[in-house]
């Protein structure tokens, strides 16, 4: 796994061998989503979160294009002692890692968002509830977004605040905004 772009493009992470709830998102996907970030958000000015946090792939993506005040949640002991670890070795500030479970953070969660990136194990069953909680809950400031990744049997097309979505093969991103 590497870094992409930015400050720390070209860096090379390596997750531990045996990840048994997590699966990357791809280079070629993740290439697709920073072009649409990068085309559409100023990174350097975004409060991120990343739900589902994995080997925190995204976040650090995030990190080294700009974006210096970074959340990310993982509820995997071996997975959040990885990204901590990863975190310090790259020395990053700003970069909370929350150790919990996704739904239990969103309902406890008192801060406010510029961007949320979730990208969930595909099987998980309550997939089409995390776009609803986070807005029924708040967390995006005004004009936030959410990406949602997710498999083509998904389709956010009807959910309020959906805006639209890109698809790379097996993996699709749903963009919802928080519109004035």
């Amino acid at each position: 796994m590497r870094i992409i772009g930015g400050t720390l493009g070209g860096r090379r992470i390596n997750p531990p061998n045996k990840m048994p709830y997590t699966r990357p998102t791809t280079d070629i996907a993740k290439e697709g989503l920073f072009n649409i970030i990068e085309n559409n958000l100023d990174i350097g000015a975004l409060k991120t979160c990343d739900l589902f946090g994995g080997t925190g792939s995204i976040s650090y993506e995030l990190y080294s294009r700009g974006a210096r005040d970074c959340t990310v949640v993982e509820k995997d002991p071996a997975m959040y002692d990885f990204i901590k670890k990863t975190a310090l070795q790259l020395k990053l500030e700003n970069f909370q890692v929350v150790k919990t479970e996704v739904f239990r953070f969103i309902q406890q969660c008192e801060k406010k968002f510029d961007l949320i990136f979730a990208g969930p194990p595909y099987a998980l069953t309550a997939i089409d509830d995390i776009p609803v909680k986070i807005f029924e809950k708040k967390l995006l400031n005004e004009k936030g977004w959410l990406i949602l990744e997710h498999t083509p049997r998904n389709n956010y097309t009807k959910y309020p605040h959906f805006a639209s979505s890109r698809n790379y093969g097996t993996t699709i991103f749903s963009i919802f905004v928080n519109k004035p």
